[in-house]
């Protein structure tokens, strides 16, 4: 058995290599949605304008970021990128509870944050030597 090339590290003065998409914009468009198909409706959700939705320009940003990076990894790095990043994104970005829950192809939802009401004076004051406070 032969060993294989010995990995090194990069040079002080070598430049990271250029991402093959410019933007999360360009990623979703020119990879994520011809790759990555499913019908829409019932299980999926799917919004033409997700840059409205900021979970999705989040977990897509990720996606794209994540895979720009995967994408280098000789051998096992895309199966690793596709394990540990998409499979576990797609299903909560597409899913039915998503951030596309209201959306349909012909309808963009604005999604509505949920409310956080303010506290009583107090409230986050306690003393963790009183039980009895709890």
């Amino acid at each position: 058995m032969t060993a294989g090339p010995a990995l090194t590290a990069p040079d002080a003065d070598e430049q990271p290599p250029e991402p093959l998409y410019a933007s999360a914009e360009d990623w979703v468009n020119g990879h994520f949605l011809q790759m990555y198909r499913r019908p829409i409706g019932g299980e999926y959700r799917w919004c033409p304008q997700w840059w409205r939705h900021a979970e999705a320009i989040t977990r897509l940003t990720a996606l794209w970021q994540s895979w720009e990076a995967m994408r280098l990894q000789p051998g096992t790095g895309m199966i690793t990128w596709l394990r540990d990043c998409l499979d576990h994104q797609l299903p909560v970005l597409l899913g039915r509870s998503g951030p596309f829950a209201q959306c349909s192809p012909q309808e963009h939802v604005e999604p509505r944050p949920a409310a956080s009401e303010t506290p009583p004076p107090g409230w986050w004051d306690w003393d963790p030597g009183n039980e009895d406070a709890l």
